[in-house]
């Protein structure tokens, strides 16, 4: 039994929101932060570290099906990311930093995945039980304009979340698993209306989550499609079945669980799948209960109250092809966030499928609902834009005195200095809040997407901001360079540098900053210099004579004591064969 639909639509209310306004808050979103900065602590330089080491290997085919770096394989297990990240370098022109040509390559991806979650979006809205009311005269939303309408403010509703931002610009595979996911929830719904488009996507997207380290999410998220694909095959009216028949041909759905099951095949071939749930001991699982709960709040906001209301008044469809498909991609991500190690990038995979349930939560909200969010963003983002401009000014020039101490203490030996460039592109961005919040808040026709459009401009600001007027902090902060031009220094450029349990991070940016030939101490050739982690300092005395080496000094990161290094220097020259 098919129940009415909770959404009453009129033609009015799904007008086009304007091509070129969309395109321009996508490009906001997704080109700060790439100019101006290098590689971050800590995932981002150590996804890097792979990348380069892939692009400079004369190893052929079998180093690239086992990336390593100094011995160390990658700590997600994944082939693809540190492909697009090798391949971007090599393809990169002279004049390109390799780092700049990765970031490059890694923004398309976000672009693929904004891409993919308009287009699911549009096709899911497009199916008959998400149709608006018929109105008895007449008047009711036509459905492409409808679809268009809901696909804009899902794609708003995901620039909007603020665990976009960071992980959305880093260079790691969580980013290469977004798009790969998004690319498979995108065939998926598109199937009933497109068949070569939604099969190429099926195929990028499960054999890219096989091969970027998400076998396992790959595998729940295909094996559920198939099941609601199945399932809705029985419930959608015959009427409906000439429009959407691909789909529910037996041989369609036998595709979906044919190119899951390949994708697994080869990814346990290859050694990428595992099986592992990592559940906290009890004393701690209601501590970490909260903190993953945390997590999920501000993590998926603005998007996961609507998609509660979604589900809630939409209730008597869920097993409808457009609430049941995003509600399993967002189940899947959420239930690895709380049985892995890796919450927030996990979580990552689930925004697309937020941000879909609470676009088609806008159809159904009253003025007031709307209203209510539209005061709250306001607020919100507001604040926090003053706050980065107070910030900023006190930075450059002492006041306020109180947030210009606060940096000098978690910043110490940083030395802000003015650049005009970054300033224009923050008061243009500013502005453009200003008039956006004007245009909002005054009279004009009624848009159904008109309720996110102050959320996904609130963080398309408070980035752009952060990027431009922050950036040079953040990047002394979160850098490795300037303890890397510390170590440069005191060694100049040796022939080598042996180590003792440094981390990935420290050694992608050692040989990638400082360009150092880095060896391991056991089992390397003989260095004049040693660098040490401070935990690994009672196995250092076990394995080597310290009176051969003296402690030339603590090497730290001006922001983070826990990054210390030991710097060894070698006082007799090794015999022959040590």
């Amino acid at each position: 039994m098919n129940h009415p639909t909770p959404a009453i639509v009129a033609q009015s209310a799904v007008r086009r929101l304007p091509r070129i306004a969309l395109l321009l808050l996508c490009a906001a979103y997704l080109m700060p932060g790439l100019l101006g900065r290098g590689p971050w602590k800590s995932a981002d330089i150590t996804s890097f570290g792979y990348m380069a080491e892939l692009a400079q290997s004369r190893d052929g085919i079998a180093r690239w099906l086992d990336p390593m770096l100094l011995g160390l394989r990658p700590e997600t297990p994944a082939l693809i990311p540190y492909w697009i990240g090798a391949w971007a370098i090599k393809i990169a022109p002279a004049w390109m930093s390799p780092d700049l040509a990765v970031r490059i390559a890694f923004a398309l991806l976000l672009a693929g995945t904004f891409m993919a979650t308009w287009y699911a979006v549009y096709y899911l809205a497009r199916t008959h039980r998400a149709q608006p009311v018929a109105f008895a005269f007449g008047g009711e939303a036509r459905p492409t304009d409808y679809a268009r309408a809901i696909a804009d403010g899902a794609l708003l509703a995901l620039i909007a979340c603020l665990g976009l931002a960071q992980l959305g610009h880093e260079t790691t595979p969580a980013l290469a698993q977004l798009f790969f996911a998004s690319s498979l929830f995108f065939g998926v719904s598109a199937l009933p209306y497109r068949r070569i488009g939604p099969v190429i996507a099926l195929v990028v997207g499960s054999f890219g989550l096989a091969l970027s380290g998400g076998p396992t999410v790959g595998l729940a998220l295909g094996l559920g499609c198939v099941v609601i694909l199945l399932a809705e095959r029985r419930q959608v009216p015959a009427e409906t079945r000439p429009e959407a028949e691909p789909v529910y041909t037996v041989a369609s759905i036998a595709a979906v669980a044919g190119i899951t099951a390949l994708a697994v095949a080869l990814g346990a071939a290859l050694g990428l799948l595992q099986w592992k749930i990592d559940l906290p001991p009890g004393h701690r699982a209601l501590t970490e209960i909260r903190s993953q709960a945390k997590l999920l709040l501000w993590f998926t906001w603005p998007t996961w109250p609507l998609a509660i209301w979604t589900l809630w008044r939409w209730r008597r469809q869920l097993t409808a092809r457009h609430v049941a498909l995003p509600l399993w991609f967002a189940l899947v991500p959420l239930l690895a966030t709380w049985t892995t190690d890796f919450s927030e990038r996990s979580l990552l995979l689930g925004l697309p499928a937020f941000a879909t349930l609470a676009a088609f939560a806008l159809p159904t909200f009253r003025r007031s609902v709307a209203a209510l969010i539209d005061w709250f963003t306001l607020l919100f983002f507001s604040g926090s834009a003053i706050i980065i401009w107070v910030i900023w000014v006190a930075m450059q020039t002492g006041v306020p005195a109180k947030p210009a101490a606060n940096v000098a203490k978690l910043a110490p030996g940083f030395v802000p200095q003015f650049s005009l460039a970054p300033f224009i592109f923050a008061v243009t961005a500013t502005l453009a809040w200003a008039w956006l919040v004007r245009w909002r808040t005054g009279r004009h026709r009624a848009a159904l997407w008109k309720t996110l459009v102050l959320p996904a401009g609130g963080a398309a600001l408070c980035w752009m901001l952060v990027m431009t007027l922050w950036l040079p902090v953040l990047d002394f902060a979160r850098s490795y360079v300037p303890q890397v031009n510390a170590i440069t220094q005191r060694v100049g450029q040796p022939e080598c540098i042996s180590e003792l349990a440094l981390g990935r991070p420290h050694i992608a940016a050692l040989r990638y900053h400082g360009n150092f030939n880095v060896q391991p101490l056991i089992g390397g050739p003989p260095c004049p210099w040693l660098l040490v982690s401070p935990d690994a300092i009672t196995k250092l005395h076990e394995i080597v004579n310290l009176e051969s080496w003296r402690l030339s000094g603590t090497l730290r990161r001006p922001t983070s004591p826990g990054d210390d290094l030991l710097l060894y220097q070698r006082l007799t020259k090794p015999a022959a064969g040590d």
